[in-house]
């Protein structure tokens, strides 16, 4: 998985936009999509192991650091030194891809894994936006 900074800057010159008459709606992005701004950060999905839950390859995850993961929760988490994004299986100590290709992965003792936040929510990118695909090379 990969971090992506985005930075974000709106310079808007010439005729106005149809859509100027529902600019003050009220709500933005970030309060529908971030519950704790100081423990979120956006990842990006990369491979297929997540698709039975709905998360493809690609897909922005936004990630909250301050929630408590409980048995079952899609996660992110460094696991031998590589970002992960899968179930979490508790009381078994494993993680679990949604999809029949991959096997579980038991988390032993000599793993070194870090649990890095539980994924609360995915946005699939139907258009791939330059400024991403900058951030991905």
């Amino acid at each position: 998985m990969k971090v992506i900074p985005i930075y974000i800057e709106a310079g808007i010159s010439g005729f106005e936009s149809p859509a100027a008459e529902y600019k003050e709606l009220g709500l933005s992005l970030d309060q529908l999509l971030v519950r704790h701004p100081n423990a979120t950060f956006i990842g990006q999905a990369s491979g297929e192991s997540m698709i039975g839950v709905g998360i493809f390859d690609g897909d922005l995850l936004i990630v909250d650091r301050s929630i408590t993961a409980r048995n079952g929760d899609v996660i992110v988490a460094n696991y031998n030194g590589c970002f992960v994004c899968k179930l979490i299986d508790k009381p078994q100590a494993r993680l679990l891809s949604a999809s029949k290709k991959h096997l579980p992965v038991t988390i032993t003792s000599s793993d070194d894994f870090q649990l890095e936040g539980v994924v609360t929510r995915s946005i699939r990118l139907h258009h791939k936006a330059p400024e991403l695909l900058q951030c991905m090379a």
